[in-house]
């Protein structure tokens, strides 16, 4: 005898399916899902550092001043010990050094910023000097020699040095009131290079002379001390702008 009832159907739905079920248990409400958690901020990871070298440590710099840790209910000594007491826990056994920066009063700038350049930050210490290069205008009188840019400016224009020349005339003020014998310059300037190509004492008193001849009425900045070497000396109208501080690794 036939089975009266019909075959159970699954309306066009795969029978595993979610929606199979709500189809199949329509005044079945889903129970309230709690709300998802707030995602975890991915963990920053160290920068590759050069090779042969490692990291040991990191610097945290924290911008904040007393009125606003007062402000907050805390005061800073409050605030490093709990730093310190959090980095004891994570990973027992870890050095600490805390130092709190002191700055002249109203000294504007954001708090962090003014951190950094109180500690000595190098990156920091960097961009400070490129900004204040960057505000003052060239000089147009006098000698420029700016070892950052690799460049000479004579009354606001540019020197045609060689980059041997450039060199030169670096080595020199880099040992500014120092007599250099050409020994020294030919070991440093010309100490890797092949027996063939290294300069004589003659050959750099050509250099020197070449120097001095594009460095025109500026010249005797670079001084010939008879029977010794040269000399650099600095005048009143000299600048001379050094290489910005390297940064650090990033972490």
């Amino acid at each position: 005898m036939d089975d009266p009832t019909p075959p159970p159907s699954d309306q066009g739905f795969d029978t595993m399916s979610l929606a199979t079920l709500s189809q199949l248990h329509p005044a079945v409400r889903p129970a309230p899902v709690a709300p998802a958690p707030e995602p975890t901020p991915p963990v920053t990871r160290i920068r590759a550092v050069p090779e042969g070298t490692e990291a040991r440590g990191f610097a945290l710099y924290v911008g904040i001043d007393e009125a606003k840790a007062e402000a907050a209910g805390t005061d800073l000594p409050r605030i490093v010990e709990a730093v310190k007491r959090l980095l004891a826990e994570t990973v027992p056994g870890a050095e600490t050094y805390a130092s709190v920066a002191l700055a002249p009063i109203g000294a504007g700038g954001r708090d962090v910023d003014v951190v950094r350049l109180a500690l000595q930050d190098p990156a920091a210490l960097a961009r400070h000097r490129q900004a204040t290069v960057a505000e003052k205008p060239e000089p147009r009188g006098g000698v420029v020699i700016d070892i950052s840019r690799k460049r000479v400016l004579l009354d606001g224009e540019t020197a045609p040095l060689t980059y041997k020349e450039f060199e030169l005339l670096q080595f020199l003020v880099l040992r500014e009131g120092r007599t250099i014998d050409r020994a020294e310059i030919i070991s440093t300037l010309w100490g890797d290079t092949d027996d063939e190509e290294t300069p004589n004492e003659r050959t750099i008193d050509v250099h020197v002379r070449r120097l001095r001849s594009k460095l025109g009425a500026y010249e005797d900045i670079v001084r010939t001390v008879r029977g010794a070497g040269y000399r650099f000396d600095r005048h009143a109208d000299v600048t001379i702008r050094y290489a910005s501080t390297p940064s650090p690794d990033v972490f």
